[in-house]
């Protein structure tokens, strides 16, 4: 049985390659329905191509389906990633960025925190 492989907010294109690469690596995952869903079709299209091409870099042997709809993408889902950004790109990631440098501050960004030094 193929599994499939739900991710919610994959409009998050550098997050969505991490993850979903890091995925493809296990052989039982690498033949993966990947059901990539997001509000903003421009940003889903943009992951889907990524995806695409890790996908044929790794010789992975996935599929992906995209969807604009949270529960399309998430029937018969074996795993469900969760990456969305409560108000959206704008008014957060900006000021994530533009407040510390307002400040003349040095912003570093990981997974689980972000720093302004």
């Amino acid at each position: 049985m193929t599994p499939k492989i739900a991710f919610i907010g994959a409009g998050s294109t550098v997050f969505m390659k991490n993850i979903i690469g890091d995925c493809l690596h296990f052989p039982r995952l690498a033949q993966a329905q990947i059901a990539l869903m997001d509000i903003d079709p421009v940003r889903l299209e943009d992951s889907r191509l990524v995806a695409q091409k890790m996908i044929e870099a790794m010789g992975a042997k996935a599929k992906i389906t995209c969807y604009q709809s949270q529960r399309a993408a998430l029937e018969g889902a074996d795993f469900i990633i969760v990456a969305f950004q409560i108000g959206g790109y704008k008014p957060c990631t900006i000021t994530d960025f533009d407040l510390p440098k307002s400040l003349s501050l040095i912003h570093i960004s990981e997974p689980t925190r972000r720093y302004a030094i």
